[in-house]
């Protein structure tokens, strides 16, 4: 559910984004009255809904060539950060809850386990940030040959 969610909000802020590039430009060669309406193409919003960013453009900054090493890189680098994941999961998360569910319920369980969850968590926030926003991204830029990689500003 959460990753439709996430996948709805991105369309949502997509389509937002087109909207508001396109119907000002719409409106005021109505208003002009003027012969030609500048309408995008289809395959320029297909390719706008596919690259990574939310701001839409007629036209973006293209790239000549698709390095293919590159996107395999970046993809492997997003299957070992799951890897990676899953061993922190594994080892340091599930020992640590596993414990606490034979034992009562006392504070000072419940302290001490949300303490030795707090680095594994932060572990797996830096991983999911290095997975999507840098490995995943960056390998879709790549494939639709998307120059403009300034996914931190």
């Amino acid at each position: 559910a959460a990753v439709l969610l996430a996948l709805q909000v991105r369309l949502v802020m997509k389509a937002h984004s087109f909207i508001r590039e396109n119907v000002p430009r719409v409106l005021s060669s109505v208003k002009d009255k003027s012969s030609t309406v500048h309408i995008p193409r289809i395959s320029q919003y297909l390719y706008f809904l596919f690259a990574p960013t939310l701001i839409y453009r007629d036209n973006y900054p293209r790239n000549p060539t698709i390095r293919w090493g590159y996107v395999a890189t970046k993809f492997a680098q997003v299957l070992g950060s799951l890897f990676y994941a899953y061993y922190i999961f594994v080892r340091l998360c599930i020992p640590q809850f596993r414990n606490s569910s034979q034992e009562t319920f006392n504070l000072r369980g419940l302290v001490l386990c949300i303490f030795n969850s707090i680095l594994p968590g932060v572990l797996i926030l830096f991983l999911v940030f290095f997975a999507f926003l840098h490995c995943w991204l960056n390998a879709f830029a790549e494939m639709l040959r998307f120059a403009d990689r300034m996914f931190y500003k």
